[in-house]
C-alpha cells in the first residue's frame, strides 16, 4: 500500500512521519527529494544555471538559494520557469524512490508530501492520511516554532489550502490537537484498520 502523508504548516505532520519511521516503513520525503534534485553536479542544477546564469551557483558548486530566491521572489514568470525545471525532477525522483522500495520488497511505502493536494499528486498514492489541527493550535505552534508574529504566521497558513479542504480529500484524518500519545494511538488505529501493521 502506498500511503500519502500530508498536512499543513505546524499541523504535526513531521511528528507523525517520525512515528511511521519507528514502525519501519520506508518514507519518500518530498522536502528531502526537493533538496536532492538540486545537489551539486545534478542535471537539474545544470539546467537552472543554464537558464538563470552561472551566478546562481556558489563557488562550491551548490545552488545559491538566496540568489535564486531574489530572482524569483519578485518575478512570477521566472518563478514559473524555475518550478517547470524543478517540479518534474522532484516528481520523477519521488516515483523512482517509491518504486525502488516496492522492488526491494516493501509492502507499505509512505510518501510524505506536504503539498499533496496543492500539487495534485493524489494519483501517486492509494490512501491519503491528513494530519490536522484546529486553527488556534496551528497558529500558536507556528508562532512558537518559527518565532513569528501573528500576522506573518497567518500569512504562511493562508498560503496553503485550508486543512478543512484537505480533510475532505483524506481517507483518514489524525486530529493532532492533543498529546503525542493521543496522536500515536490514532495513527495505530488507522494502520490497523488498513491492515498494514
Amino acid at each position: 500500500m502506498i500511503i500519502g502523508l500530508t498536512g499543513s504548516i505546524a499541523s504535526g505532520k513531521s511528528t507523525v512521519a517520525n512515528m511511521l519511521k519507528e514502525y519501519g516503513f520506508p518514507i519518500v520525503d518530498a522536502d528531502l527529494v526537493a533538496r536532492q534534485v538540486v545537489e551539486r553536479g545534478s542535471e537539474t542544477l545544470q539546467k537552472i544555471a543554464g537558464v538563470f546564469g552561472p551566478e546562481v551557483i556558489t563557488p562550491e558548486g551548490a545552488m545559491d538559494r538566496a540568489k535564486v530566491g531574489s530572482i524569483i521572489f519578485h518575478d512570477e514568470s521566472k518563478r514559473k520557469v524555475l518550478n517547470d525545471i524543478i517540479h518534474p525532477a522532484i516528481r520523477a525522483e519521488m516515483l523512482r524512490q517509491r518504486d525502488e522500495h516496492v522492488a526491494n520488497g516493501a509492502k507499505t511505502v509512505i510518501m510524505d508530501i506536504p503539498l499533496l493536494f496543492e500539487s495534485k499528486l493524489q494519483h501517486y498514492v492509494e490512501k491519503i492520511l491528513v494530519v490536522s489541527v484546529n486553527e488556534e493550535t496551528q497558529l500558536k505552534r507556528l508562532i512558537e516554532r518559527n518565532r513569528l508574529n501573528e500576522e506573518d504566521a497567518k500569512a504562511r497558513i493562508s498560503s496553503q489550502l485550508p486543512l478543512s479542504i484537505k480533510e475532505q480529500g483524506a481517507d483518514a484524518v489524525i486530529n493532532n490537537n492533543g498529546s503525542i500519545e493521543e496522536t500515536r494511538q490514532q495513527l495505530e488505529d488507522i494502520l490497523n484498520k488498513w491492515n498494514v501493521l
